[in-house]
């Protein structure tokens, strides 16, 4: 097989910022690294790519191999290439973040990487240059949630409003006035509301929404502006 004559290999991995939310907090699932350097120190769940995976196979392995799961929303950040980021071998690392559901899928976790779920406000130090991953990834979100209706990854299959708006202001931690939240969350045409109510928060309760799935696909990328004055969480 023909190669370059006189190129330097160089490894390519994929890490995987894996957000959740409980219904109450935003949350990051990390593992505990198990082999040298920096065994047993927190990290994002990674692997090297293999010779017959694209970049986007590869973390959709890495995935089901810490969650089990398949077809979960996965986005690609920036590349971290510094020569020196890993001391091992020179490796360019291929951030991706994923976005699920905790309640739904927290029993299927592997029990090999000794993954734990951490809120996002207190993580602990990660190994490498995984606190920047996480933080760029953190950023991103931010962004693309300003203007898609990206965040409904994380909800189960019925929701109620008030769920929807603590979700929104745990990622961009502030509060959104309640009128106005749920004034333009309807006014999307997304969210089919149903009979039944939620009645754990208050007697009154407050109706369960489903998203719907069709419009949801269709109009993804149309211009869902949720955020008032988006631009200062985005700095």
């Amino acid at each position: 097989m023909m190669k370059y004559s006189g190129q330097t290999r160089v490894l390519v991995a994929v890490d995987c910022i894996i957000f959740g939310f409980d219904g109450e907090n935003f949350k990051l699932l990390l593992i505990q690294r198990g082999f040298a350097p920096q065994k047993q120190k927190w990290s994002l769940m990674g692997g090297f790519i293999q010779p017959h995976e694209s970049l986007e196979v590869g973390a959709q392995r890495v995935l089901k191999q810490l969650t089990g799961l398949e077809g979960v929303y996965l986005e690609q950040i920036p590349a971290f290439s510094e020569p020196t980021r890993d001391p091992v071998e020179r490796t360019i690392a291929v951030p991706y973040f994923a976005l699920i559901d905790i309640q739904k899928y927290e029993t299927q976790l592997s029990s090999d990487y000794h993954a734990e779920w951490f809120l996002l406000s207190e993580m602990p130090h990660l190994i490498f240059d995984h606190e920047r991953m996480v933080e760029m990834a953190k950023m991103r979100l931010r962004y693309k949630a300003a203007l898609h209706p990206i965040l409904f990854e994380l909800l189960p299959e019925k929701f109620t409003l008030p769920k929807l708006q603590t979700l929104y202001e745990k990622l961009y931690e502030t509060t959104f006035d309640k009128r106005n939240f749920s004034r333009k969350v309807l006014s999307t045409g997304l969210l089919v509301r149903q009979e039944d109510k939620d009645k754990e928060s208050s007697r009154k309760g407050a109706y369960y929404y489903k998203l719907d799935k069709e419009k949801y696909y269709d109009n993804f990328e149309a211009f869902l502006k949720f955020i008032p004055n988006p631009e200062k969480f985005l700095m």
